[in-house]
């Protein structure tokens, strides 16, 4: 009896451990662990150094450091540096605060989107759904196959290359273009 209650135990724990390492995800060489909040996984990610800077000169840390829930597309550094050269440069300066802010608030819808949720809402809308920004702007999701990319309100098309990277106080989508609102 004793050894068969130590082989369920075992068991348990390694059902258990098995789930929370299926929902760590690799992103820029750094694992996201579903227990760390947005900054604290991102800060790790060496493919979104751009992005936290952003987020820093913002002062958006403690925004997406906080309860949410939200879903964040997060553009890549690659997605920043095909930004007309010295975008990045200018809106990092103090005085283009207001600017930042829009731009890194129109990556952010509230509550928690998985990709399976954004597949659901874009086959509801006959294959588009809009995205109310914290920014108050408007995104639009649709597929191509199983794949999902956004359009921005000018027009630009981001691909969601890394869909699902859970966070205890959200998700984040990692994207391959910088979304700009009107």
């Amino acid at each position: 009896m004793k050894k068969l209650l130590i082989a369920a135990f075992a068991l348990v724990a390694m059902a258990t451990a098995s789930k929370s390492d299926a929902q760590t995800v690799m992103v820029g060489g750094a694992p996201m662990y579903p227990t760390k909040d947005i900054v604290d996984n991102a800060v790790n990610s060496k493919d979104h150094t751009t992005l936290v800077a952003a987020v820093k000169a913002a002062g958006l840390v403690e925004t997406l450091k906080g309860a949410g829930p939200f879903t964040v597309f997060a553009p890549t550094n690659e997605a920043f540096d095909k930004l007309p050269q010295g975008t990045v440069t200018t809106l990092l300066k103090p005085e283009n605060k207001a600017t930042l802010t829009k731009v890194l608030t129109y990556h952010v819808v509230s509550g928690k989107v998985s990709a399976a949720d954004l597949m659901a809402k874009i086959k509801a809308g006959h294959g588009k759904a809009e995205l109310k920004t914290v920014s108050g702007g408007t995104l639009t999701a649709m597929a191509d196959g199983k794949k999902i990319y956004l359009v921005d309100e000018k027009g630009g098309k981001s691909w969601v290359t890394i869909a699902d990277v859970f966070q205890k106080n959200g998700v984040i989508h990692v994207v391959n273009t910088v979304l700009m609102p009107n």
